[in-house]
């Protein structure tokens, strides 16, 4: 396993040692030791699944006080573009975000601490993405950022007329207009 510092503090790309032969191949996703022993001793308690499709966009979520979350993103299948954008007003990267391609090629997993906004855009046919949490999704504690937000100027790699967004996502506030609660 190889642990990729991003240049923002606590948010990995982790590589995953992946042994292939004529059968198919063979890694280990989660392994509590070996994350523990690389400086992230985060304990999850809960895993989501997602289907989407080609255009879909979900995003920029994030939770609150004490039902903030921690994640381990991957695509199990397909491709995604994942989005992380740094909310801790005292970080040296605040209102800045890190992107990075996931997909069943490359293995990769992105851990994304809590503080930061998450959000994926699907750029195969179709995609199941798994991400592992440390907290419990708590209604009440819910937040977002609207994934379109000029200032922000994500380029989530789907032409405006394919993208696939909930009215819900599309009414979340700018980032200037969120509250900080980092």
């Amino acid at each position: 396993m190889k642990i990729i510092n991003t240049g923002f503090e606590g948010l990995y790309i982790i590589e995953p040692a992946v042994y292939n032969d004529e059968r198919g191949y063979f890694f280990e996703s989660y392994h509590f030791e070996r994350y523990q022993n690389n400086k992230i001793s985060t304990r999850f308690i809960q895993d989501n699944e997602s289907k989407s499709s080609y255009g879909v966009i979900r995003g920029l979520h994030f939770q609150i006080g004490e039902f903030a979350q921690t994640k381990l993103v991957r695509a199990v299948t397909g491709r995604i573009i994942d989005v992380a954008l740094d909310l801790r007003k005292d970080s040296a990267t605040f209102g800045k975000y890190f992107t990075i391609e996931l997909s069943e090629e490359n293995k990769r997993q992105f851990y994304i601490p809590q503080g930061f906004a998450h959000g994926f855009s699907v750029l195969s046919e179709t995609t199941i993405v798994n991400y592992k949490c440390d907290n419990y999704y708590n209604k009440e504690s819910e937040r977002g950022i609207n994934l379109l937000d000029s200032y922000l100027d994500i380029d989530w790699g789907i032409k405006n007329s394919d993208q696939i967004i909930s009215e819900k996502d599309l009414l979340w506030p700018s980032f200037s207009e969120t509250e900080s609660y980092f």
